[in-house]
């Protein structure tokens, strides 16, 4: 099975190199398969709370990943992925990240739950998180307003006819890190068809809304406009 364009470009975006990375509702592991393939951390840690999901990877990688190059670079976990163990050592906020935590294909208001959960469980520690949620892009990035984090990257990508945001960000307050904007910043390209259709999708999607929700619909419409001024 090959990874789709979603976590082709996640994978794209990690650059550095960390203690640990999490990938988390690992689904079938194919992302964290091809990070520890390249060795993009220490250990490559599997979690997910569906133990049958679990114990199936554990199989697949015990076959294909038990030499010594990798079976020590590799743990799976059964669990709710709030309560991940994160092993953050003697870092802080003002420190370079060692854990990425990556979270993709669940909802935005479940992915906003994980995150906060996991952050308030390491209120000291530096984490990176990238994050692709399936829907509630303004919600979730809103939310990581609220949480103090800062942007290191972000990308638009169209998979199955369908458009994914995907979002690297940071607890640490270091300064080279941008804001976060409700509506995104540098992942935008208005030479690109695809993204222009997605900048015309979400402004359709809240035009729709403007009489049926108690959210301020005009004013992220209005803001999606102005990206392209």
């Amino acid at each position: 099975m090959r990874t789709g364009k979603r976590l082709t470009q996640i994978n794209r975006m990690i650059t550095n190199n960390y203690q640990n990375i999490w990938d988390c509702c690992c689904d079938h592991g194919l992302l964290g398969i091809e990070l520890l393939k390249r060795k993009a951390a220490n250990t490559i840690h599997f979690a997910d709370i569906s133990a049958p999901l679990i114990d199936k990877l554990e199989l697949q990688l015990q076959k294909f990943f038990s030499d010594d190059g990798y079976v020590n670079h590799w743990q799976v976990h059964t669990i709710d992925v709030a309560k991940i163990p994160l092993r953050s050592g003697k870092n802080n906020k003002q420190q370079k990240a060692e854990q990425l935590i990556i979270i993709a294909g669940v909802g935005g208001d479940l992915l906003i739950e994980l995150v906060q959960s996991i952050i308030q469980a390491n209120p000291h520690s530096a984490l990176e998180f990238i994050l692709c949620p399936v829907h509630h892009n303004y919600k979730v990035r809103a939310a990581l307003n609220e949480l103090n984090c800062r942007l290191i990257n972000e990308s638009i990508v169209k998979e199955n006819n369908r458009f994914y945001e995907i979002i690297h960000i940071t607890t640490s307050t270091n300064k080279t890190t941008l804001p976060i904007s409700n509506v995104g910043s540098i992942m935008w390209d208005f030479s690109n068809d695809e993204h222009q259709q997605y900048l015309q999708q979400r402004i359709n999607h809240y035009s729709r809304m403007l009489k049926s929700t108690n959210i301020d619909a005009q004013r992220i419409i209005d803001a999606y406009n102005k990206l392209s001024r």
